[in-house]
């Protein structure tokens, strides 16, 4: 390490996440916001308000200790939910792991400090009546219809992450095995089964798009294409699900990540293995993919309840 300072440690370490271990662009500019908000924490709190730009600039690592550490984790629960507050303190933990593991620091002062215990929730997720609803709904009569429907028949076939669906490109989906390539969180790789409906729907579009702009099928090209035929993005997805979704008549917000909570829970009700489902998902940990089952299990405990005749 060249230097010792906060600052640029933390600017090391989240360029290790991108080209160490294979973190998206997305999860690294988190890292950087919630380090970068402890850093300020620090220099506001435990110092000088005076404290002259060099001074916080070569603030050292290993100044940190764990009772400035809680005191942060303090000042969020004034205004954070405690899966944030988990989220932010894995930041420093791996931070700070990082830093004992180069030999900059001795040990680690967000080891010991305890994460808050987490609300039991359960996903959101749309009744089947409301996927097919909502899918339906869907007119595709022209080209942005045609694509719409695509995109929603594949993140729901699919359960992808809408990131994933976003980054894809024409050459990841095998229409003759009808199954697709997923590039995951971590740059990990999955192959996953896509149905017959959004397959049709796939191609459908893309036939539309080759006929009104003349876009030839080049395999290294984005699978969905915005209005000026770039690759879409995760916020236009999720726009274009939002209005969807208050256009069909839907009461409660839909998101993109809701159709991937909707594709588990339907997987799971009709007797789909759980182990099964955390490979399709791209889960590494199991218990990421237990949540699912709350619901299930609510399900049969309603059913039980209703024909039991000793209940």
């Amino acid at each position: 390490m060249n230097s010792t300072s906060l600052k640029n440690l933390i600017s090391s370490f989240v360029k290790s996440l991108y080209s160490e271990k294979g973190y998206s662009e997305n999860t690294c500019r988190a890292y950087l916001h919630d380090l970068k908000e402890f850093a300020a924490f620090i220099f506001s709190s435990w110092f000088s308000e005076n404290m002259s730009k060099t001074e916080a600039d070569s603030f050292r690592a290993d100044q940190v200790e764990g009772l400035m550490i809680r005191g942060y984790l303090g000042f969020l629960y004034k205004k954070n939910k405690k899966v944030t507050i988990a989220r932010k303190l894995s930041a420093l933990r791996s931070f700070f792991r990082y830093l004992v593991k180069h030999g900059v620091i001795l040990e680690n002062p967000a080891e010991l400090i305890l994460t808050p215990k987490q609300e039991q929730t359960i996903p959101t997720y749309l009744p089947v009546d409301d996927m097919f609803r909502l899918l339906d709904s869907i007119k595709a009569d022209n080209l942005a219809g045609l694509r719409n429907r695509a995109i929603f028949e594949t993140l729901y076939s699919c359960g992808l992450r809408v990131s994933e669906l976003s980054g894809m490109n024409l050459f990841d989906v095998d229409f003759t095995k009808s199954v697709i390539r997923v590039l995951g969180k971590g740059d990990r790789e999955r192959i996953v089964p896509i149905g017959r409906k959004a397959l049709e729907a796939i191609k459908a579009y893309r036939q539309r798009l080759r006929e009104e702009s003349g876009i030839s099928d080049d395999s290294k090209a984005p699978l969905f294409l915005n209005k000026n035929q770039g690759r879409l993005t995760v916020r236009s997805i999720a726009r274009i699900l939002d209005k969807t979704a208050k256009e069909c008549g839907l009461l409660a917000p839909v998101s993109p990540h809701a159709l991937r909570h909707t594709f588990a829970t339907h997987m799971l009700d009709a007797g789909a293995d759980l182990r099964v489902v955390q490979e399709l998902l791209g889960h590494k940990s199991l218990s990421s993919t237990q949540k699912y089952t709350h619901v299930s299990i609510d399900r049969l405990m309603a059913a039980y309840d209703k024909a039991h005749p000793r209940r």
